[in-house]
């Protein structure tokens, strides 16, 4: 079928637009020999796995289901990090991935023998205490308390004899000169333990597809732990994969007034794009303007209880009416990974369009999705 054909909501990846940022990222290995891996928490559309599998090195996982996800769907390499493991999962953990990321000294020891003994590599996620996040400190792995990673305060150099390689994650949407500063910070706690490194992976947070991003920054700060140090170095972008490759087609299901105009629609904030509230951000809109821009102002809602479960204000060319179809931009990543079906909301269809304009649809879901999730 054709975009305009599609059943809303529904959640859409452009093939074309993926592989565009594949090849930007795939460029970025073919100059430095590093290896970039799919962060699936941001981006879990397995079915343009065979896609993405061509162009990166593999994939990453926060826990077992990703994983075992990556395992069977893309078979390449596979890394794994948690801020803690659980008993019950460490051992299938082990099986299906290559590298496995300790949070903590003690995680390390309780369970880094049986990764030896499976024959994987271990790593360990460090903590350079050098926040560059800026009005988003929900996402900041760097502030003071944070859970995540060894701080040099903490660091063990008697447990360093399994360790083959160290992690850092501290960036979110962020350009090249964070990671260089980061890296400073890297070297002035950690840089004397990483002569006896094999690997050193960067994280996330690299928007490294973004129009604008400074690739060459980028690649002199790869090269600069490759040659000081002789380390492999994996990067593990979630968002830059499938940055501005998909959409949220929805439909207006209704209009009301109540001193502004507002339009409710057959998709919500709160269960389809939650990140619109958490970060809070104004996702982008086709078609439409900022509030005020175009001749008619809408406040566009969503059809659940709760109050709060606004997109954002939105101006039009013309009045919304029922049935129009509204298209939100990025909409693929830190999307299909976090819907919820609050309220009984049905989840969005989810669609592919090929290289060729058609679109296919990959998943429906219905009422059973939501029963299976309760008791």
């Amino acid at each position: 079928m054709r975009f305009n054909d599609l059943p809303t909501p529904s959640f859409v990846v452009d093939e074309n637009l993926l592989e565009k940022n594949l090849k930007i990222l795939n460029g970025v290995m073919e100059r430095t020999g590093c290896k970039i891996i799919l962060a699936q928490k941001a981006f879990s559309m397995f079915a343009t796995y065979p896609l993405i599998g061509e162009y990166l090195s593999g994939t990453t996982a926060s826990g077992l289901y990703e994983a075992r996800l990556g395992y069977e769907e893309m078979g390449k390499e596979n890394h794994v990090f948690a801020p803690a493991y659980r008993e019950d999962e460490i051992d299938e953990i082990i099986a299906l991935c290559d590298h496995i990321i300790f949070n903590s000294f003690s995680q390390l020891e309780r369970f880094g023998e049986r990764v030896i003994t499976a024959g994987k590599k271990i790593g360990l996620r460090i903590n350079p205490e050098h926040s560059t996040q800026e009005g988003h400190e929900i996402y900041d792995p760097c502030a003071p308390g944070s859970r995540f990673g060894v701080t040099e305060k903490n660091f063990r150099p008697d447990l360093l004899a399994n360790v083959s390689g160290l992690h850092f994650h501290t960036l979110c949407q962020q350009d090249a000169d964070d990671l260089a500063t980061t890296l400073d910070a890297v070297e002035e706690k950690f840089g004397q333990w990483l002569p006896q490194m094999e690997w050193i992976n960067f994280g996330g947070g690299h928007h490294i597809t973004r129009e604008g991003y400074n690739i060459p920054l980028l690649e002199n700060c790869i090269k600069r732990m490759q040659d000081k140090y002789n380390l492999k170095v994996y990067l593990e972008p979630g968002e830059a994969i499938a940055l501005n490759a998909g959409y949220l087609v929805t439909s207006v299901l209704d209009t009301v007034n109540n001193g502004i105009d507002i339009a409710i629609l057959d998709t919500s904030a709160t269960c389809h794009m939650p990140d619109v509230l958490e970060m809070p951000y104004r996702p982008p809109l086709l078609e439409s303007g900022e509030p005020g821009e175009k001749p008619y102002t809408y406040r566009l809602g969503g059809q659940t209880c709760l109050a709060g479960d606004v997109i954002g204000d939105y101006s039009f060319d013309k009045p919304l009416s029922y049935g129009d179809r509204l298209v939100f931009g990025d909409m693929a990543i830190y999307s299909m990974v976090k819907t919820n079906t609050f309220n009984g909301m049905a989840l969005p269809t989810i669609a592919l369009q090929d290289k060729n304009g058609d679109c296919h649809i990959v998943k429906k879901f219905g009422y059973q999705d939501f029963k299976a999730r309760l008791s």
